[in-house]
């Protein structure tokens, strides 16, 4: 059943349609439209909001509402934008790629800007967004997600003026925006369930604590260690932000202190398991026998460290496809854009030993 506002938007889209309204034309008052409708003021205001924030109305303060489509209304640009906190480092140039190759073959220009993981860089990204009306849709990777963000309210003012917004990688639980990324929960508890079914009890972890992903790889961690009955304890838990990653052999001593007594870490993801084997080379910790360790996101960190390791597989370039996709065929108006979490594989590698327990 058709709500009463939506009566009101429904009578001005066809006033709009038949002509009887142009743009720059005065709405009626509210008194007027109470009349008319037979509805109160409240739900004569909800459907002007609903107009304005289709960009159909503007209201005046003190003078009333006008229509306002053509000032408002953007024409497509074909750019669609990238924002991703890195690019050229780890797994970002298979995604950016992969995206870029979506977007090109759809007749659209990639517009790629890098928030190099900063709350400051990523607000003058979608300030500049905002005010240069220039783009049809925005594909973001979130900045430190795991930590109070105060730029919400910009992705928010995009989304009014009309573009879509797809997250990648993670996202805010505050808004509302659909994302597509690796199903992190799923590749913690896969990894740290790996350890359990090679014997491995005492499992530590090293987690990123500054982002959505780190959140949610603990929390997969800890629910493997649970189903197996195994307590989890905190002090077996290393956690680090984003800058402490590249410093991580400064501080072996404090990492080396929490994983003591440990036979196995599940790392945060690749780079941090890639740290952590350098860390035991140069205390003579030898990986397998004495630690094992294990990876998320099957880089090229990976394949390529000094002791490959074991790690779940992150399928990226299947997800910049996906995001690619999907966001034009929200510009062109064939689709929706949907949350999707793409289940990781494990890729073993000689990290791991076997323990057997007599």
């Amino acid at each position: 059943m058709q709500k009463k506002y939506e009566e009101v938007v429904a009578w001005i889209r066809g006033e709009l349609r038949e002509g009887r309204l142009k743009q720059g034309d005065k709405l009626p008052s509210e008194n007027t439209l109470q009349v008319r409708f037979g509805v109160s003021r409240q739900t004569i205001r909800k459907a002007l909001s609903v107009l304005e924030e289709e960009q159909i109305v503007r209201s005046v303060r003190g003078s009333g509402t006008y229509i306002e489509i053509g000032k408002q209304k953007r024409q497509r640009s074909m750019r669609i934008a990238v924002m991703t906190t890195y690019v050229d480092v780890y797994i970002f140039p298979l995604i950016v790629k992969e995206i870029e190759r979506v977007v090109s073959d759809e007749g659209y220009f990639l517009q790629l800007a890098v928030s190099n993981n900063a709350i400051e860089k990523e607000r003058m990204i979608l300030k500049d967004f905002i005010r240069e009306r220039s783009i049809d849709g925005l594909i973001a990777e979130t900045t430190k997600s795991g930590i109070p963000n105060p730029n919400l309210k910009l992705y928010k003012e995009l989304e009014r003026m009309g573009v879509p917004i797809l997250f990648i990688n993670s996202f805010y639980p505050e808004l509302d925006i659909a994302h597509v990324s690796l199903n992190d929960r799923a590749a913690g508890r896969m990894v740290t369930q790996h350890l359990l079914d090679c014997g491995h009890i005492n499992i530590a972890g090293i987690f990123k604590a500054d982002d959505g992903q780190g959140h949610q790889r603990y929390a997969g961690y800890v629910d493997a260690l649970m189903d197996a009955d195994i307590k989890v304890k905190g002090k077996q838990v290393v956690w680090i932000d984003s800058d402490e990653i590249a410093e991580m052999r400064d501080d072996c001593s404090r990492i080396l202190k929490r994983i003591k007594g440990c036979t196995a870490c599940v790392c945060y993801n690749d780079e941090v398991a890639n740290k952590l084997v350098g860390i035991c080379m140069d205390q003579g910790i030898r990986i397998p026998d004495d630690l094992s360790i294990v990876g998320i996101d099957n880089s090229d960190l990976s394949r390529f460290c000094e002791i490959p390791f074991t790690s779940a597989d992150n399928p990226v370039q299947e997800l910049g496809k996906i995001a690619a996709e999907m966001m034009i065929d929200k510009i062109q108006g064939i689709g929706d854009i949907e949350t999707v979490e793409l289940m990781p594989d494990l890729v073993m590698r000689n990290s791991v030993k076997v323990i057997t327990h007599i």
